[in-house]
Order: structure tokens, then sequence, then C-alpha cells
């Protein structure tokens, strides 16, 4: 195994010391592989797929999907826990709001606010926690999302209330306790409060406003505001530090910082390094119909665990210049009618962090990560601290 991907088995066995080589057991017994008290665990990308695209028979609500952890705290209309007709006209409504065009501008506003001085500071010789960068990038686009003053104590704040809510969960449990449940309501209503306020100004500079521009009620906009803030700020928190360190491992880091946003070279190592790292470990499904999944028979009630780690990491070690195998190919935001709406946003703001480091590369400079400690115990592998410093500028 190469530094690259023992530095990165690492960060995996930190957030999971249990479950993590869990999976990778069950992975190895089978394709599909019936866990008891667990579920039906999918451990190959193209019978994942095919789950996730048949809604006839796995739905994400009902026993064991993620409707029965998010229900009780966002409320019954948002996109993690809807099916049918009405999750795609919620869909179609929000749909706007996530071209690429909307999310480059919305990702070059905060990026210029968050780490506008990133690049001529590690020029200058600082030493940079590219972990705490990101955080303030993250927090920015919550307090924009919310309708929060993005002020450093604002943005603070945002990020700090996301944490803890996305912190209750993990990936044995099935639901939150009543006490849990009680904690992520009273943390996220203080965050919705101020959707809620931009909402009734109709403010178009905050998402929340802009939601009632579509036509969208109060209830499903500050319903998709929850879910936006929950699902995105983990993910882009963890993926982006773990992007840079595992493409500096590998040697990779210099061609990224020089290669355009939007050029193939970027977006295939960022492509790679996401299928690498699977921010997305694991995908929840309830069975809705008696069914089979890869010859192995499954009723309704029945849970499956997408293992989308082991589906990903069946691809083989990290190597951009392979072959990507069409099963594999974004499987980490899912796939049909739930494919992540926020996957532009996602990428636009990888873009964002890209772009603020590039000037390193073009002054001739070498990004070293000096100093890493990984997060433990918690939902999405991640760094603690990732230390860079640029060394041999012109």
């Amino acid at each position: 195994m190469s530094t690259a991907m023992r530095r990165e088995e690492r960060v995996q066995r930190a957030a999971h010391p249990f479950v993590y080589p869990a999976m990778r057991a069950v992975a190895r017994r089978g394709p599909v592989v019936r866990v008891p008290g667990i579920g039906v665990v999918v451990s190959d990308a193209a019978l994942a797929r095919e789950v996730l695209l048949d809604t006839e028979h796995f739905s994400k609500v009902g026993p064991g999907a993620p409707s029965d952890l998010w229900t009780p705290v966002l409320g019954p209309a948002v996109l993690l826990n809807m099916e049918g007709a009405d999750h795609a006209a919620l869909r179609r409504s929000l749909a706007g709001l996530f071209t690429p065009r909307a999310v480059r501008e919305l990702a070059r506003v905060e990026a210029d606010a968050a780490l506008g001085t990133l690049a001529a500071r590690l020029l200058a010789g600082e030493r940079v926690d590219l972990v705490r960068e990101v955080e303030h990038l993250a927090g920015t686009v919550i307090c924009r999302m919310t309708g929060l003053p993005p002020t450093d104590a604002g943005v603070r704040e945002a990020f700090g209330a996301a944490r803890e809510i996305v912190g209750l969960v993990r990936l044995h449990r099935r639901s939150l306790t009543p006490r849990q449940v009680s904690r992520a309501r009273e943390v996220l209503g203080r965050l919705t409060r101020h959707a809620g306020e931009a909402y009734r100004a109709g403010d178009p500079a905050t998402v929340p406003g802009r939601m009632a521009g579509l036509g969208l009620s109060e209830r499903e906009a500050l319903g998709a505001v929850g879910a936006f803030v929950l699902t995105g700020t983990e993910t882009i928190q963890s993926f982006t530090p773990r992007l840079v360190a595992l493409t500096h491992d590998a040697g990779w880091l210099e061609q990224l910082l020089q290669a355009e946003a939007g050029s193939a070279l970027r977006t295939r190592v960022v492509e790679e390094s996401l299928r690498t790292t699977v921010p997305s470990p694991a995908m929840l499904r309830s069975v809705r119909a008696e069914a089979r999944v890869g010859g192995t028979p499954v009723a309704a009630g029945d849970r499956v665990v997408i293992a989308t780690l082991s589906c990903c990491r069946a691809g083989g070690p990290f190597d951009p210049g392979a072959p990507v195998d069409p099963a594999i190919r974004h499987l980490w935001f899912g796939a049909g009618p739930h494919f992540c709406l926020c996957m532009p946003l996602a990428l636009a703001q990888v873009d964002a962090v890209l772009d603020a480091l590039a000037p390193v590369a073009a002054a001739g400079a070498r990004l070293r990560v000096v100093r890493r400690r990984v997060a433990r115990g918690v939902l999405i592998p991640a760094y603690r601290s990732l230390e860079l410093v640029a060394e041999g500028a012109r």
C-alpha cells in the first residue's frame, strides 16, 4: 500500500475504528451480505446503482431509511426524506439555485471573503492550517444559506451548530434518541430563525429569500435550508483537506494547483480523490416490496446499507491516470432521483479552495504538509488539522 493510501486509511480508521474494518471485512465476504442487526450490506457498485435507481422497491422513507434519522428533526417535507411526485416537484423548484453558474458565483463571493489572503500568507512564510480555513469557508456558506450575517462570530456559530447536529449521527444508529432529537431541534431552530426572517424579507442576496422568490412555502424553504446545511457542511470540510493531503502524498498536488477550474486534469484528479476518500461512506434504503439484490432476497421492511466506501474502493488505489469504471462514477453523490442536488455547489467550493491556493504554484513555490492530525469519532472521516507551508517561492 502506498504512503498516500496508508495515510488515508488512518483517517478512515480514526473516524470509525470498529465500523470501518467491519465494512471492509463484510465486503470481502461478498457483494451482498445480510448482517444481523445492521441489514443487507451491498458492496458492489453496479448492484448499489441498481438499488438507488429502483425507487419502486427501495426508498429513503421507511424502517431503517434516512427518514428515521431526519424526519423528527427537519419535518416530513425535505429532500432527504421524500419520494415520488412531491420529491420531484420540490427538487424542480430548488434546481435553479444550484445551476453551475449560480453556485460558481456563490462560491466565489464566499471564498473571496474567507480565503482571500490565503496564498499571500503562505508565500509570506506563514504556516496555515487548511482545516481551519475550509471551516471558515463552510461557515460563511452556511451564513448565506441561513441569512446569518457573515461576521466571524456568526461564521463560528453557524459552523459549530451544524457540526453539533451532524455529530449526533453514527453509521450503526438507526434513529436519534428523544433527547438527541430535542437537542438537534433546538440547535437547528437557532439557525433557521434567521432563515425565516430572510425568507419573509424576500432578500435575493440570501438563499431563503431566493426560495421565497421561487414560490416555495416557508416550511419548504426552512426544511431545505436545514437539509443543505446538515448534508453539505461536513462533506466539504472533510473532503477538501483530504484532497490536498492525498494529492500531496501521491505527488499530484503541484499539477492539480497548476490546472485551471474546469480543465480535464483538475476534474479527473478531484473525481479520483472523491472516489478514494468517499465522503459519503454509506447510504441507506428501506425495502418497499419484495425484491432481490444480486440474488439475495429482501422483504418489505428490510434495511439495505449501501457501503459506498467499499463500492468505490474496489476501483483500486488512487490513480488519476486509470480508466473510470462507469458503475463507480459519481456514486459518492448517489444515483437516480436522489442524486445530490448540491453536487455543483460542493464542487464549486472545492474549485474555490484550489483557486485560492493556485497562486502559490504560480509563484514557483511548492506546498508541503508539515503536520497533520486525524479527527476521531466523527461521522465523516476528516483531518482535525492539516498544516501547510510554501517552500521555494521565486
